[in-house]
């Protein structure tokens, strides 16, 4: 089960559409969505998550709690709308491009991939570009 939460003004469209691709990736996977919630805020929630819980002081644009066993995944994934905005001018793509990336992003570290050395983060980015070119949400972008 996926639940959507909202700690600012934003708020998911067509979550149902959304809820179902991760879903499906994730089922894509050989994994299974056991309880999973994702927490839409700002900045400033996000930083003093990442200050009281990972004694870091800076702004990030996804935090994941991964509390997964197997092929189970359970947790929360924290997502700033703000660095999500910010960054989908940066990078010249549209705001629900960039928002289904991280999304995707977030769990699928809970599925095991990791994204520290760059052989791992060109795998992550692969199954994202993956990913993202089976979202129909994206595809008259």
């Amino acid at each position: 089960m996926i639940e959507l939460f909202y700690e600012t003004d934003f708020e998911l469209h067509e979550s149902q559409n959304w809820i179902d691709w991760i879903v499906e990736s994730m089922k894509n996977e050989g994994k299974n969505i056991e309880e999973l919630n994702y927490i839409f805020c700002d900045d400033e929630y996000l930083l003093q998550i990442n200050r009281q819980y990972l004694d870091h002081d800076y702004y990030t644009d996804v935090i994941g709690f991964d509390n997964s066993i197997e092929d189970d995944l359970m947790g929360d994934i924290f997502i700033s709308v703000e660095r999500i905005k910010d960054n989908s001018i940066q990078n010249n793509v549209s705001f629900e491009n960039e928002l289904a990336r991280v999304v995707i992003h977030g769990i699928l570290h809970f599925a095991g991939y990791m994204d520290k050395d760059p052989e791992d983060k060109t795998l992550m980015t692969s199954k994202e570009d993956y990913y993202l070119s089976t979202f129909s949400l994206l595809k008259n972008q």
